[in-house]
């Protein structure tokens, strides 16, 4: 007989085993060492910058936030999973199909068993961790002083411990529904549920299970009904026009919540009734009893009493809510100080009218800051790698002992310029600073239309540079490189443009090294190592310029930077570059912001700061309904240092905040007097407050509630699909003793379907100038004031300003035949001032090529008041004839004498309502031989202006422009005669 052995079982290869097990680790390391990369990163950016409490508040809190959600999640459920096995009957009889069942899950058992725990505990978890804030705000909340005016509880519960609670009772909610879920799957599985012959049997331990986990979730719903009472008060009620609840919610949906949360208690006690003596009925027929009630208390009985008591005596029963909705939104949004007064315009201009207001025409803003930015970067740009905000910032200096409104920017790199060159050495090594600030008087223009420099040039000359330790460049800006690698060992030859010498003219570059203290450390190979990994820059690790001085400097926009120092903060979309003791620095409004104050209406944030000056802003939490200024930050433009400064001290959000973050914001006291000199009320909050008085101008709650007095904000002229954005301006509002820097915005009547009537019906104003006192804030600062235009005397709106100004004949005649010439007529901003008694208009008038060279120079400027309108040279000029030949006041621009020659003043115009007088009708009028060889001397004029423009000859340009101007003259006194 022959045998034949058996083969030999298969074995893994060790080999491949091994190979396996190491690729898996080595793949972990790398994984693990990424993340850690980037973890380091962080902590040497916010190490450098002195800020790293607030990145291991975050590390800490988000790590135990997740530890206890894990375990919130995965404890009960492994404990419910391992009840509903061990207490399972072990001799039950079970179907064939459960048989089944068991053979396929057995062995997985184990495997499930913790598995299926650790699962939701990780999804639990991550879900806590993105709630650390919550909870820590609860933990760290103060009181406020204010109490809601229902239940009489500090308006920190609802800022910061109901979030919390909700949170909670959603988190403790999902675990226990969880846990019932897995206690009736193991039991059914294992035969302690048995479902068969219509008949549910459920052994005793499995009873006790469910009814207990029952009875917990009836009590955290019980719970969450009795929290919902309190919500009512951030929530839109019956009647949408206000949030929080009226006569309904108080008298019908508020006790019917506390009702159903007892009914829910009383349930849960059944179910652990239930639990010890075995009788399912009970409990069921409460449950069924307590939808039961939702339906009948929390929507039936609300709709009844809305629909039969509330509707036919709406104000009578709703007054009251009414008036609590008003009085907690002005202190929501810091508007309760709103001063109010009553304007009966002056429409009648007159000479010397404006006597009295010398100082506020002194300093009307005909430099348009969202037109002039090509002009500037025209005239100071000297190299293609620099560039200028668009549109410019507005700031104030203070020259002589008189305030100067000025139009600033800073000239900052643009590598997209570079081309070809743009290797990694220049755009990490070489060029990797922008160099000195422009400012212009916002008030001025010299003979060409061009702006009037106080500071401008390479190197930098003016005003400020005379100041000691002026500090001209700029590593920190709105367009700074991704990163840029600076410094070296003392003698090191310098490898940074500064800048080019000789200007535009020379091919020479100055050479510099950054000596401030900027960015994380470069001198060991670890921390090149670790950002060659975060820029995925292997440069960083090989580049002989990168030495043992060297530093990286990432993460430059002063926004972003506030921002990561503190994620609490809602930022200004405005960061407005200002120098400072010598310095030039970025200056940030932060908001703190809640959406749970009780009775105050909710705004979102998009809407209302979208205006032609900002028309698609973002925000990370945009439905609000409370608001404060409480952050004033900078960020030094040369070194990227960030200060916070705690700008509204009395804030509860921001004395929470402190709690959480201590030590990293300072008092107001720390702020020096040239700082203070310029701050200002910021832009946005302006917007959202502007918004809110648009309704809640009123105080009372029968005007809130007839709503036949609602405002909105006019659409700019410029573009009518969106609002017109506020002004600053240093201005003198009626009655105040002197002017002063402020910020303003017009109201016309509110309507529905784009049929408003462009009338002015509000005049806000906003002090926004701070003091130049050090540490102390003036006392009229953020003082709102309110002129409520008389209805007798109406005034135009900017709409129908605009409208007025572009029907002029002269104004028409000046734009077609600059048209003919390829030129185009840019309308500067539309300003209103509340001067002479009355309402003056003022807009400049920009002219500039249609071609590839955009250069737009100061023309003209329109002003009006009441119906008269005046269309001249100068601001100066234009009020002069606008005021019948003596305005009684000059204009910044005095001195001006155009280039090209003013045009002869025209009489005052009536505007379309008015009548100019009787005249006879007439035919048309053929043009003159003279006629036609003026209109081809000025089209031959804009040709040979758009040649001289595009070749740079500013010799030949000015004189074309004479031509020109002499040609429309000639034509405006033709046309006259016809």
């Amino acid at each position: 007989m022959t045998t034949t052995s058996s083969p030999t079982p298969a074995t893994p290869s060790r080999t491949r085993r091994v190979i396996a097990i190491t690729l898996a680790i080595i793949a972990a390391l790398v994984v693990a060492f990424f993340v850690f990369a980037s973890l380091y990163a962080d902590w040497l950016w916010f190490d450098q910058l002195g800020f790293t409490e607030v990145l291991l508040t975050q590390w800490v809190a988000r790590v135990v936030m997740f530890v206890v959600g894990f375990l919130g999640m995965a404890v009960p459920v492994w404990l419910a999973i391992q009840l509903a096995y061990r207490l399972r009957p072990v001799y039950a009889r079970l179907s064939s199909q459960l048989d089944r069942y068991q053979e396929v899950v057995e062995p997985l058992r184990r495997l499930a068993m913790w598995g299926i725990p650790v699962f939701f505990g990780f999804f639990a978890g991550f879900a806590a961790s993105a709630q650390w804030e919550t909870t820590w705000l609860w933990f760290n909340g103060v009181a406020t002083d204010t109490t809601d005016p229902e239940f009489h509880l500090d308006t920190g519960f609802y800022m910061f411990a109901m979030p919390f609670w909700s949170s909670l009772i959603g988190f403790a909610s999902a675990v226990l529904l969880i846990c019932l879920l897995v206690t009736a799957l193991v039991s059914y599985l294992y035969g302690s549920v048995r479902v068969g012959q219509r008949e549910l049997r459920i052994s005793k331990s499995a009873r006790i299970q469910l009814a207990v986990i029952a009875g917990l979730y009836l009590l955290v719903q019980g719970a969450s009904l009795w929290l919902d009472r309190y919500k009512t008060l951030v929530e839109s009620g019956a009647d949408d026009r206000i949030t929080g609840p009226g006569y309904t919610g108080v008298n019908a949906i508020i006790p019917g919540q506390t009702i159903l949360a007892i009914v829910a208690v009383i349930v849960a006690i059944l179910f652990f009734v239930t639990a010890v003596i075995g009788r399912w009925r009970y409990p069921l027929i409460a449950t069924a009893l307590l939808v039961v009630s939702a339906i009948v208390v929390g929507v039936g009985y609300p709709w009844v009493v809305n629909t039969f008591q509330v509707q036919p005596n709406r104000f009578s029963l709703e007054e009251e809510y009414y008036q609590r909705n008003v009085d907690m939104t002005h202190q929501a949004y810091g508007v309760s100080g709103l001063e109010q007064e009553d304007f009966a315009a002056v429409t009648d201009a007159e000479p010397g009218q404006l006597r009295d207001d010398a100082a506020t025409t002194a300093q009307v803003r005909i430099m348009d800051p969202a037109i002039i930015s090509p002009n500037v970067r025209q005239l100071e740009q000297y190299r293609s790698y620099y560039q200028f905000a668009d549109p410019l910032d507005v700031d104030r200096y203070e020259r002589d002992g008189v305030s100067q409104d000025t139009v600033v920017s800073v000239r900052e790199l643009n590598l997209d310029q570079l081309g070809n060159a743009a290797d990694w050495q220049n755009s990490a090594v070489v060029y990797t600073h922008g160099y000195g600030i422009v400012v212009a008087k916002g008030n001025d223009r010299t003979g060409d239309g061009d702006p009037v420099f106080l500071e401008r040039g390479i190197p930098a000359a003016g005003f400020l540079t005379d100041q000691d330790d002026f500090q001209p460049r700029v590593y920190f800006g709105e367009s700074s490189p991704p990163y840029s690698i600076v410094g070296a060992p003392e003698g090191t030859p310098p490898a940074e443009l500064d800048y080019p010498e000789g200007g535009d003219a020379a091919s020479g570059e100055q050479k510099t090294t950054f000596e401030g203290n900027g960015g994380p450390s470069l001198g060991n190979v670890f921390n090149r190592l670790v950002y060659a990994l975060k820029f995925q820059a292997e440069q960083i690790l090989f580049s002989d310029y990168v030495n043992s001085e060297s530093q990286i400097l990432y993460d430059r926009n002063p926004r972003e930077r506030v921002q990561k120092v503190a994620p609490y903060l809602t930022l200004d979309n405005d960061a407005y570059p200002s120098v400072v003791d010598g310095r030039i620095v970025w200056i940030i409004d932060g908001y703190t912001v809640s959406a749970n104050y009780p009775y105050s209406s909710t705004v979102s944030l998009t809407s209302a700061i979208s205006d032609s000056s900002n028309p698609a802003p973002r925000f990370a939490v945009d439905d609000i309904n409370y608001i404060r200024n409480s952050v004033k930050a900078t960020v030094d433009a040369y070194d990227g240092s960030v200060k916070l400064y705690a700008w509204d001290e009395e804030d509860p959000l921001l004395q929470t905040w402190q709690k959480v973050y201590p030590a990293t914001i300072e008092p107001i006291s720390k702020m020096s007097a040239d700082l203070m000199s310029h701050v200002r009320y910021p832009t946005d909050l302006f917007k959202v407050q502007r918004t809110i008085l648009g309704v809640y101008h009123v105080d009372d709650a029968r005007s809130f509630y007839q709503s036949d007095n609602r405002w909105q904000t006019p659409n700019d002229p410029q573009d009518d699909q969106l609002l017109q954005p506020p002004y600053y301006l240093t201005m003198q509002m009626p009655g105040e003793e002197a002017p002063t820097y402020s910020m303003f915005t017009s109201f016309i009547p509110s309507s529905t379907g784009g049929n408003a009537r462009n009338v002015l019906m509000g005049y806000l104003a906003v002090n926004s100038n701070a003091g130049a006192e050090a540490g102390v804030k003036s006392d009229d600062y953020g003082k709102l004031r309110m002129l409520v235009i008389d209805a007798d005397t109406p005034v135009s709106g900017p709409g129908q300003v605009q409208n007025d100004f572009d029907s002029q004949p002269e104004v028409s005649s000046f734009v077609n035949i600059l048209k003919q010439g390829d030129s185009d007529v840019l309308k500067g901003n539309l300003l209103t001032l509340p001067v002479g008694g009355g309402l003056l208009y003022v807009q400049p008038v920009f002219v500039q090529s249609s071609g590839a060279t955009k250069l737009p120079k100061l023309q003209k400027v329109l002003v009006s008041f009441g119906k008269d309108i005046a269309f001249e040279d100068t601001l100066n000029e234009a009020l002069d004839t606008l005021f019948g030949g003596d305005s009684g006041a000059d204009a910044g621009d005095t001195d001006v004498e155009p280039t090209p020659g003013a045009t002869p003043a025209p009489e005052p115009t009536p505007g379309p309502t008015e009548s100019a007088g009787p005249t006879e009708p007439t035919g048309p009028t053929e043009p003159t031989d003279e006629y036609q060889a003026a209109l081809q001397d000025a089209q031959q004029a804009l040709l040979d202006r758009q040649a001289a423009l595009e070749k740079g000859d500013w010799a030949a340009y000015g004189e074309a422009d004479a031509r020109l101007t002499a040609a429309i003259e000639k034509l405006i006194a033709l046309g006259d005669q016809q």
